[in-house]
This record gives structure tokens, sequence and C-alpha cells, in this order.
């Protein structure tokens, strides 16, 4: 399937020609037949002669409606631009028009219609007028139909265009997670909530969790119909009508995405290739606010360029879009510029980067970043994206990178091993980086460690938790990023149990802990104290003042000492004598109270209470009320 949009000006006949191709007419709501002009969008379907179905969009042609036009006309494959042959040219079709060739709408056809109105040399004269508007934009070489919707002249000859302009295989191949840009919202009885829009990207079936950008609202598709059948499965470059569970219809409004959780992510802040249209009556201005209108959405924009302080009429520059309000949009995505007031089009672009980070102006390397995102070639498109990446989008998965830059997860499978093959990205697992950055982030994991040895030198090592929110990595990046690190020789982790909980602590490969002499005979002093009472050990004020506590710290994690709570330790020794004892004695007695532990171990409730506590939290025993009995690590012994 494909989608058909109209364009041009007001009372040219627009709906009228729709209403004559399909027998369906557009206009839904009672102030347009009233009035007998369209004010909102309009739909509409097409049977082509071979079978093929052709979505339609009417838009509305008057001027103070042309914000609800520009909602209905980015996904479109196909324009058809109507010029009236009794009036010509227009200032709306001109507008349209620049709107088309801003969106780089791939196909065209001019309906000229009420040819009925005109004679032969008028209509020659307008066909003219209409060569000569189009030339140098979209529609340059777009086929003139003379058509009369009321008598039906000329109109199979526009249905044979339109099937001519229209391939016969699919217009757009399925390569990203499938997004419909909202451009009507309503609830229909006993169905709920609805939602509109053209499918771009991927395929969308009934049962999918989809997620409403901005704002992540979840919601589940009840149901697909298109052209009022429902279908199990649409395919993208369709219109579709999705009914919606699990979300109201308050919660939404056009402008809107529904996509699969996690494909899009809202920004406030967009990187663009910006175009000032050649017909523009002035240039697009540095700090400039504008109206920006991108897929279904609009909202105001600070336009702030990079490299010039003005985009004159037929130029283009790079620059950065400041939103007053979020967006979901991907990169590739066409937008319009408008001027507020007086009200008219400047231009228009494509998104580089939606998720994009301040930049430097009149910078030489963000002019490069800009044009490799901007190049159309799969490796310096996800180069420039992974060198992006801050924090935790350093390291990026093949499937979300595919997502980020829309393109199918074979081809930047391919990119990427092009792009570790010639020493440009580091594959850590399925992590992905380029090589700056991974150089940057083993530098500061470096300085980290480094830093944490000259503070703590009796410590074994970093919490590997530290470590991951010190380099500022996500959860799921660790084990890569170690394993990686490991084997080059810059750090070790090593397994330790503390109070009872298995960590891991994070080190410098060649770091030792050593202690001073001074710290050595405290060490000493310490360990002969214990061990010469070992259940009963001073409180932990004394042992602080007696070896300090970077000592203490170190015999805790060398496993010398165990620490039962905040101010009782145990030699090590001592602790395997009790576990060993405690667990033989519940499996002839099944349980043990507090008051028999403390006199099988000659001990005192102070050290026994901790200790049994210690046991339950390694699974060696377990509480049952004022008893212990073998916890499951015991019994699978």
């Amino acid at each position: 399937m494909a989608t058909l949009g109209t364009a041009g000006h007001v009372d040219h006949g627009k709906s009228t020609l729709v209403q004559a191709l399909t027998g369906i007419d557009p206009d839904r709501l009672a102030e347009e037949k009233a009035r007998g002009m369209t004010i909102d969008l309009g739909f509409a379907w097409l049977t082509l002669p071979d079978g093929r179905a052709v979505s339609i969009v009417d838009v509305p042609g008057h001027e103070d409606f042309i914000k609800n036009m520009l909602a209905g006309v980015g996904g479109i494959d196909l324009a058809l631009l109507v010029v009236a042959a009794d009036e010509g040219i227009m200032p709306q079709t001109r507008e349209h028009l620049a709107i088309l060739d801003l969106l780089r709408v791939p196909r065209g056809i001019v309906a000229l219609t009420k040819r009925d109105l005109v004679d032969d040399d008028w209509l020659a004269l307008v066909r003219d007028d209409i060569a000569a508007t189009v030339r140098g934009t979209v529609m340059a070489t777009a086929p003139v139909i003379p058509v009369a919707a009321r008598t039906g002249v000329g109109l199979a000859d526009l249905v044979a265009a339109i099937a001519a302009a229209l391939p016969p295989e699919p217009l757009v191949v399925a390569a990203a997670a499938p997004r419909v840009p909202i451009d009507r919202v309503f609830t229909i009885t006993g169905f709920g909530t609805v939602v509109t829009g053209t499918l771009l990207d991927g395929p969308l079936r009934v049962g999918q969790e989809i997620a409403i950008m901005p704002g992540d609202r979840r919601a589940r598709v009840r149901g697909i119909q298109q052209h009022k059948a429902q279908v199990a499965a649409a395919q993208p470059g369709t219109r579709v009508a999705l009914n919606l569970a699990g979300v109201a219809r308050h919660d939404l409004a056009r402008g809107m995405v529904a996509t699969l959780p996690g494909a899009l992510t809202s920004s406030v802040l967009l990187d663009v290739r910006l175009e000032c249209s050649s017909g523009a009556a002035r240039p697009i201005a540095h700090n400039a606010a504008l109206d920006l209108a991108i897929g279904a959405a609009e909202t105001l924009a600070r336009v702030r360029l990079l490299g010039s302080d003005a985009i004159a009429p037929g130029a283009w520059g790079w620059a950065q879009l400041r939103l007053a309000q979020p967006v979901a949009v991907a990169r590739g995505d066409r937008f319009i510029l408008r001027n507020p007031s007086p009200s008219e089009t400047l231009g228009g672009g494509s998104v580089i980067d939606p998720t994009a980070r301040h930049l430097r102006r009149n910078q030489a390397e963000v002019f490069d970043h800009l044009a490799a995102l901007a190049s159309g070639d799969p490796p310096a498109i996800i180069a420039a994206t992974l060198a992006a990446g801050r924090g935790p989008q350093r390291l990026l998965l093949a499937d979300d990178l595919a997502r980020r830059v829309r393109l199918s997860l074979p081809v930047t499978q391919a990119a990427l091993a092009d792009l570790v093959a010639t020493g440009q990205v580091v594959a850590l697992g399925a992590w992905y980086a380029v090589v700056p950055n991974w150089a940057a982030l083993r530098a500061a994991s470096r300085a980290v460690l480094t830093a944490y040895h000259r503070q703590a030198p009796l410590r074994a090592g970093m919490p590997r938790e530290e470590w991951r929110t010190r380099l500022d990595l996500a959860p799921a990046q660790v084990e890569a990023a170690l394993a990686w690190l490991a084997a080059t020789g810059d750090l070790a982790a090593t397994p330790v149990a503390a109070q009872g909980q298995a960590a891991t602590l994070v080190r410098l490969a060649d770091h030792v802990p050593a202690f001073t002499p001074t710290q050595a005979v405290a060490r000493a002093a310490l360990l002969a104290t214990l061990a010469a009472d070992p259940w009963n050990p001073p409180p932990l004020g004394e042992m602080e003042a007696q070896a300090g506590r970077e000592v203490i710290a170190a015999l805790v994690e060398s496993g010398a000492v165990v620490r039962l709570s905040d101010d009782i330790l145990l030699p090590a020794a001592t602790f395997t004598q009790a576990r060993d004892a405690v667990i033989a004695h519940l499996r002839a007695h099944d349980h043990i109270t507090v008051a028999a532990a403390r006199d099988l171990l000659g001990a005192t409730r102070r050290t026994v209470v901790p200790l049994l506590a210690t046991l339950d939290a390694l699974h060696l025993t377990q509480r049952v009320g004022d008893v212990r009995v073998l916890g499951l690590a015991a019994r699978q012994e």
C-alpha cells in the first residue's frame, strides 16, 4: 500500500476531486459541510485497477488551517497538487508546493481541476504557469492531468497516472520499529480509544504492546483497521486506525507517536540540516523563534545556527532546534519551519540526530560530525553516532544502534564488522564503542582506581558498584567492560565475601595492599588481642584506637577476621570452627537455640546472636521462631 496526500489552494476542488475518485466524502465535520470548505484532515482510499489500495489524506487549503495541512503530509508517498484551471497558481498553491519541496515528497502529480470551466487556450496558459512554478522543485517532472470532477472528464487518466507513479512492489521496506505519528484521536462506543496516522518504518500487529511518546504511556493494540476493514497486521506506508487498550482518550493528542517500547526517545534538542526555502520572504536568523511542524506534531522552536548568523533563501546550514515541548522523532525525519507572524513558511530540513547534545558554534569538528551523520553511509553514520555517546551511551548494542540510526540490523552488523576490522570501533562482547571513547573510558578507570588505592592503600580494591558509578556505566555493561579491561591487564576483579554477602572488588592489576611498619605492628597486636579471647572482642572504638580503621577494613577484606556486626570481629579460624560446630549440631539435633549455641561454643550472647545472624545471611542456618534449623546452603552440601 501507499499513501497519497492532496495539496493546493482553498476552493480549488481537492475534496471534490477525492470524492469523485473514491466515492468517499473526506469532509467529516459538520462545520466543513456547512461552510463548503475543508478545515481539518480528511481521509479516503482508492482501489486502483490492478487491485492495489491507496490511502488518501485530504488537507485544508486555507492559510488559516496550514497547521492542520502540515499534520497530514508528513508521511505521504505521492503528492497530488490540485490547481483550479479557472484561477491558476494562487498563494497557497505556492506555499503548499514549497512545503512539499522541503519535505522531499518523492512522487507528484498535478491535477488541473475544473477543466470544464475554461477553454483550451486558457488551459494552455495555466499549464505554462504551472510548469514555470514547479521548475526546480520535487514536482518539476510531475505529469499535469486536466480533470473535471463533476463531469468525470480526465478521472480515468488521473487514476492511471496514480497507478503509474506508484510501483507495484512495496514502497517501504520494513527496517525499523513501527511508529504512527498520531493525527487524530477519538473514541468509539463499545471499542474505546482510537488513534489514526500513517504507519512508518515497520509492521504493527494486533496484540503488541506499544508506547505513546512523549510520555511513554503504555497501551496494547486491541485492533487495527485499514480502509474500514479489520486486519491482523499492517505494513509501513499505510494509513491505520488503532484501537488501543489501557490508555484514555484524554491522555492522547495529535502530535504524539505510537511505537514499540524503547524504540524512540523524547527530545527537546535536535541536530538538523536546515534549508531556507528559495521563495522565502526573509532569511532564517540565528536565535529566531519559529513554529516547527514535524510528523503530526507542532511546537515552538528556537533556531540555533551553528555556522552562520543567517541562512539566506535557497541556502542551507547546520543548526540545532531547541523545542518548547518534547517530540518523538527519528533520524532522517523531515520538518517545516514557519514564521508565526506574519504566518509564512521559511524553510525546513531533516533531523540529523534526534538525541542531540549542546554543540559549539563555528567548529570544524562539529561540522564533520554532522556531515557524517547526514552522509547516508552506514559505517560513517554508526561511527558518528557512537562518537557522540556520553555516559552509558558510549557503549551500544547492535540492535540499539540499528533502531537509533534507522538501519536494518543486518546492515548495522555489517557496518560494525567493517569498523572493528579497520580499528575504528572496539567490540566488548556484544557492546561497541569508538576507539577514542573507549580509550577515554580506560584512562578514566585507571585514574579512578589509582586515586582509590592512594586514599586506601590497605584495601584490596574498590567495590564494583562504586567503580561502575564513577565511570557512569550501565549495570548491563559492567561485565563486558571488566572482562575486556582484565584481558588487557588494565585491572583485576576479585570476588570476596563481606558481611555474609558475595561482592567483587576492582583494583589495578599490579595493586597489592601494603602495610607500613607501624600498621604491621598494629595488625599483629590486634590479631593477638582477638586470638587471646575470641568470644569477647573489645568494643569497636577500642580496636580502632589500637589499629585504625584502615587496618581493620584490610583484615576484614583479606578474610583474616570476620565482621559479625558493626561492633563484633571474630578471628577467621574461630568463625570457621564455630560454623562447623553449629552445622554439626543441627545435623544431629535438627535445631538449636541461642542459649544452646552459647553453651556449645563457650561464647557469650553478645557474640552468638550476631554469629547466628551471619550464618542466616549465608543460608547455612534459617531462623524459625526462636530456633535455628539447617539452611538451604547447608542442606545442599
